[in-house]
């Protein structure tokens, strides 16, 4: 006798946790606020990785204030008001061994307010396999009178001895001031991201430049986390280290073209989930658990590259006919930027 099984939907089991919370962010050009946002790590990253397909888990906390209709909800901290940062930019160019009990295959500690704390990242080094981290949950430190935002050296907080169990640290140019990067990438990788240069992957006693690609900057707010959410995207996809970097670059470009959180055209979304796919097919020598080989930048990087660009260039064509697309498009280089943070009234 033949039975018949019904089969039941079940959703994709999350493959990447995100700790961060969300934020309201105030954005300032030259002096003048040109606009107001959905802010917070978490919410750029949160935005690659659904436009992408990445089935994620969000932790974020927001106050009673809390106006925004997100995918992933927060936790409500009645008593308390939601985060406001206050971005400052001008219009110009800018410069661990626990495979068999880890519930996440990747885990991003990308926190704004100092609520990535040192045993928080410690717990989500042991339920994830990978850990990647913004150093700027890191480093921040805020003054008690009126918010302002500082940074402190990475050895004066108390996540050094957790840095050797991470896989990926996340900084910017200016952030890496606040490290010693030849240190801390004996341990893990550390990303560089370094405005019209892209940016560049360290490790042990390798190095290498990833390229950026075109933008029309409107806001640079975000792009860094952006990238990291394309990075991540790339890992959970199986590519070299290098080309997932390529692909946190391209996010990061899509970001600073729009104020705010961004909005990703869901053509362009395709062309990008078909490139990968593609770019994954080809490497399959890549996705192996070696350490060494997932460095190496594999044959046929920079033709993924120009595939990334081509697919932008054409999605903006079609959106704007009247856009000459066949000459030099009206681009500046300009990659990845992380927002500079001026003030922030306290998180809940």
């Amino acid at each position: 006798m033949v039975t018949a099984i019904q089969k039941t939907h079940q959703t994709p089991t999350p493959r990447v946790l995100i700790v961060g919370n969300y934020c309201h962010d105030v954005l300032i050009q030259n002096g003048i606020v040109v606009g107001e946002s959905l802010g917070g790590a978490s919410s750029f990253v949160a935005s690659v990785l659904n436009g992408m397909s990445i089935p994620c888990i969000l932790v974020a906390k927001v106050g009673h204030d809390f106006r925004y209709e997100v995918n992933h909800s927060p936790i409500l901290v009645s008593a308390s008001k939601t985060t406001v940062f206050h971005a400052y930019f001008d219009s110009g160019v800018h410069d661990n061994g626990n495979q068999d009990t880890a519930l996440f295959d990747f885990g991003m500690a990308v926190g704004v307010g100092g609520e990535i704390l040192p045993e928080t990242l410690e717990r989500m080094i042991e339920i994830c396999d990978v850990a990647l981290v913004d150093i700027q949950s890191l480093i921040r430190d805020f003054d008690a009178v009126d918010g302002t935002v500082k940074l402190v050296e990475l050895r004066e907080t108390g996540f050094c001895s957790l840095l050797p169990r991470i896989g990926f640290l996340k900084v910017s140019s200016e952030e890496a001031m606040f490290m010693d990067v030849e240190e801390v990438r004996k341990w893990c990788y550390v990303v560089v991201t370094n405005g019209e240069d892209g940016c560049k992957v360290c490790w042990k006693d390798r190095e290498m430049g990833i390229s950026p690609f075109l933008a029309n900057q409107e806001d640079p707010t975000g792009a860094g986390d952006s990238f990291l959410g394309g990075l991540v995207t790339g890992l959970v996809q199986g590519l070299a280290v290098p080309d997932a970097a390529l692909l946190g670059n391209f996010f990061g470009s899509l970001t600073v073209e729009q104020i705010g959180l961004p909005k990703f055209d869901p053509r362009l979304l395709q062309r990008v989930k078909d490139e990968v796919q593609g770019r994954k097919m080809q490497c399959l020598l890549y996705e192996r658990n070696d350490d060494e080989l997932m460095f190496l930048k594999p044959a046929g990087h920079e033709q993924f590259h120009s595939s990334l660009g081509a697919a932008k260039l054409l999605t903006r064509c079609a959106i704007q006919e009247s856009t000459d697309c066949s000459g030099q498009p009206k681009l500046a280089v300009n990659p990845v930027y992380d927002e500079a943070m001026q003030t922030v009234e306290r998180k809940p």
